[in-house]
């Protein structure tokens, strides 16, 4: 120290420099490194996106193997729900692949709508934006593709660029995908691309089937049980759902909810039998309600069904809302409930009558005695003169409703489409308010099954 503190200028002087230098060799490196981390967001910024909405996990599927082709040619690339799609993202993105489907009549999925409501009702400046829609759909429905076919003329009209004309999709169209993927091959210059085939149907024997709805004015429901042929039960989360192909259309699976959680031993169904105008059984629910025999071989495969998984909303309290076969996927959740010791559950259900049709009604009112179904509230339609539906009963526990979503709570819905779903949607809203069902959406506190 006695050394520095001197009066002699040349060397302070000496001293200044030598400090000076030391802070420069420090300071480079960490420049070095700012320099990098930019680099990298800068990459991050003009990579691609590859965003998707569907209802029941098929575009995430098909987002995933999007975006892993164009990782193999080398394409950085970032997977998200449209939801998490900003004005910003827009703005400042060259390239974005949609893989997008549609719900109902036209509307966008749950993972869609607020990118619907807050960015396609706006004029933005997109013409540096190149995109490209993969459309899923159902030629069943009016609206075949409607949100796709509404996100493409959106894009145009706010003068973003089509890579190449919009691909619609009927009921996973492996022709369709199949032209996805070489417009894919196109765009990253290269043949290689990751196994886009859906898994192998396994053969399951049927080992139990009983009906649960006798004496019903609806139509028959049936409880079914399955097991692997060979034995070795695969695994799978409440939540997911099965594909089964019917002798009569295998080129168009049907999708069922499992009932059941691994710890069960056996895949759980439950399945409703459809009637045609002429009296026919539908292809699928009457090859397995009344001609396949129990002992008998059904071609099945497990399906991911992410968005109506529990996943980050194990620890959550849960508010399960469904009516007729919907039961099957809540009581999924709820058996899965059980296993965790998570009693905070409330399930409102609806159906036609008490006596004849209040699924798996037993095992319901021993949870809630037994403390792991914490609120049962039900509503049947045709015990009364006037007509009451599980959304009439939610709105008469608004007040509930209101402070178990302040203590976290997160609500599945999972039942019919028309009528159920969307009543239940409206009347969230109108208790809640429309921004705060939007928020948990966007947070995954708001997930649908529904069909």
């Amino acid at each position: 120290m006695a050394d520095i503190v001197t009066n002699d200028t040349t060397r302070l002087a000496l001293t200044a420099a030598g400090f000076v230098a030391y802070g420069i060799t420090c300071l480079l490196p960490w420049l070095r490194q700012r320099r990098k981390r930019a680099g990298t967001a800068a990459q991050a910024a003009d990579g691609w996106i590859v965003a998707h909405a569907s209802q029941t996990g098929n575009g995430l599927e098909l987002a995933e193997q999007t975006a892993a082709t164009l990782r193999l040619a080398g394409i950085g690339v970032r997977v998200c729900e449209l939801a998490g799609v900003t004005q910003q993202a827009l703005e400042r993105t060259e390239r974005i692949l949609f893989v997008v489907s549609t719900y109902g009549e036209g509307d966008a999925p749950d993972a869609g709508a607020a990118f619907a409501s807050s960015l396609m009702t706006r004029r933005l400046a997109l013409s540096h934006l190149h995109y490209a829609v993969l459309a899923l759909g159902d030629r069943a429905y009016t609206q075949f593709c409607g949100f796709g076919r509404a996100l493409d003329a959106w894009l145009r009209e706010q003068g973003a660029q089509p890579l190449f004309d919009r691909i619609e999709v009927d009921r996973s169209s492996a022709q369709a995908i199949g032209q996805w993927r070489q417009q894919l091959s196109h765009l990253a210059g290269t043949s290689d691309a990751p196994d886009w085939s859906a898994p192998a149907f396994a053969p399951w024997r049927l080992a139990e089937r009983r009906l649960l709805n006798p004496g019903s004015a609806g139509a028959p429901v049936y409880h079914l049980e399955l097991l692997p042929a060979d034995g070795a039960l695969p695994s799978w989360q409440s939540g997911d759902l099965v594909q089964v192909a019917a002798p009569g259309d295998p080129e168009r699976p049907r999708e069922y909810s499992i009932a059941s959680v691994p710890a069960d031993g056996r895949v759980h169904l439950l399945v409703r039998l459809q009637r045609h105008g002429d009296g026919s059984s539908g292809v699928a629910s009457g090859w397995l309600c009344e001609q396949t025999d129990v002992g008998a071989t059904v071609a099945l495969r497990l399906r991911q069904h992410r968005r109506f998984r529990l996943e980050e909303n194990a620890a959550r309290p849960l508010i399960l809302i469904g009516n007729g076969s919907g039961i099957a996927g809540l009581r999924g959740h709820l058996r899965a409930r059980v296993l965790a010791r998570q009693g905070r559950n409330w399930l409102l259900f609806g159906e036609r009558n008490a006596v004849h049709d209040l699924h798996y009604g037993q095992e319901l009112h021993a949870l809630h005695e037994a403390g792991m179904l914490e609120r049962l509230d039900l509503a049947f339609s045709r015990d009364q003169p006037e007509r009451v539906y599980v959304q009439d009963v939610l709105r008469r526990q608004a007040p509930a409703l209101g402070e178990w979503i302040r203590q976290g709570a997160a609500i599945y819905v999972c039942g019919s489409l028309e009528g159920m779903a969307g009543g239940v949607d409206t009347a969230l809203r109108d208790i809640l308010g429309a921004s705060a069902v939007d928020a948990l959406a966007a947070q995954g506190r708001y997930r649908r099954d529904v069909y």
